[in-house]
């Protein structure tokens, strides 16, 4: 795969907002040292990420929907915890 395109990605995950949580989440596991599943050695994590995504090799282990309402839910949780305590 000569260059990764969000349209590959979106094809393999179905929306934006669901690719920008895999690929944030998959990048966060590479910066940790995860173990690279497709061979990409000259890509930064972000781009490697991306790669894995749109050949198949990552993917959510459950339910998308409810995978996404979590992450909903976790944010607006803090935007509420940071305007209680006024830095939102």
């Amino acid at each position: 795969m000569a260059r990764v395109t969000v349209e590959d990605c979106i094809e393999q995950v179905g929306d934006h907002f669901a690719l920008v949580n895999l690929a944030t989440k998959r990048y966060r596991q590479l910066q940790r040292g995860a173990p690279r599943l497709y061979n990409c050695p000259k890509n930064k994590n972000a781009v490697c990420a991306l790669r894995e995504i749109a050949a198949k090799k990552v993917k959510f282990s459950g339910n998308l929907k409810e995978i996404i309402q979590e992450r909903i839910d976790v944010e607006l949780r803090r935007q509420i915890e940071l305007a209680r305590l006024g830095r939102g």
